[in-house]
């Protein structure tokens, strides 16, 4: 299957046109969460109407705005997202076993890996493809992050996964001039001061002079933060 060289960079529409036309409808989505999940989204609209799959991982701990958002961008699109819920027994475990608040003491990982990394490894058994928001600005973690890449993280011996990152190139200020000039809905959370939305217990809003993802499991190391959906930045450092 032939791919985008990785020294080139592409407009963001001309790599989301790329991956739509190269894998089957069924076996490639865009992960939703952020404000430049949506800008994909909209891009992706603007392509090719409706004819695009989204998902979304929800922790059972987000923000009542991003649930507002989630509802916001499915009626404003017209288009489904799938809510994709971490497996109750093991939530139940975790929290019967150290509390509802554990991240504090001994890191984010297990938490992350209960409530949003279980639920992604099933979705992707079911994709050849994702798409995803990762921009190189957003912290030391993703200096490097290309355009498409494969998925080290969750591709098997016998089921390679491709990821593409459209916005790789872009900067903060680049996705915020798309939603303004494009009206693209977001989240409200962003006019209170939260750079970079996660979890409820795991964000605050920052410093306009700090940087973007600083908001984000704010006690523990910047090298640190990522939640294992993009498990192969740490290993590309």
């Amino acid at each position: 299957m032939p791919s985008i060289a990785l020294e080139v960079e592409h407009a963001p529409e001309d790599v989301i046109t790329s991956a739509l036309d190269r894998f089957d409808k069924d076996r490639i989505a865009i992960s939703f969460s952020g404000a430049e999940d949506v800008v994909l989204i909209d891009m992706a609209y603007k392509l090719v109407g409706t004819s695009f799959n989204v998902f979304t991982l929800d922790t059972g701990r987000l923000h009542a705005e991003t649930y507002e958002f989630i509802e916001k961008v499915r009626d404003f699109y017209n288009v489904e997202i799938e809510v994709l819920s971490p497996d109750n027994w093991d939530v139940e475990e975790l929290v019967r076993e150290k509390g509802l608040f554990s991240f504090y003491k001994d890191g984010h990982t297990q938490c992350c890996g209960i409530r949003k990394i279980a639920s992604l490894e099933r979705k992707l058994a079911d994709l050849d493809a994702w798409i995803t928001g990762q921009r190189r600005d957003q912290g030391t973690t993703r200096l490097n992050v290309p355009q498409e890449q494969v998925d080290t993280a969750f591709s098997t011996r016998i089921h390679e996964i491709t990821k593409f990152n459209p916005l790789a190139s872009w900067v903060s200020s680049d996705v915020w001039t798309y939603i303004r000039k494009q009206d693209v809905p977001y989240n409200t959370l962003h006019d209170q001061g939260y750079k970079s939305i996660g979890c409820a217990p795991c964000t605050r809003p920052i410093a306009d002079d700090e940087p973007e993802r600083a908001g984000r499991w704010w006690w523990e190391q910047e090298d640190d933060k990522e939640c294992g959906l993009h498990a192969q930045n740490l290993a590309q450092d």
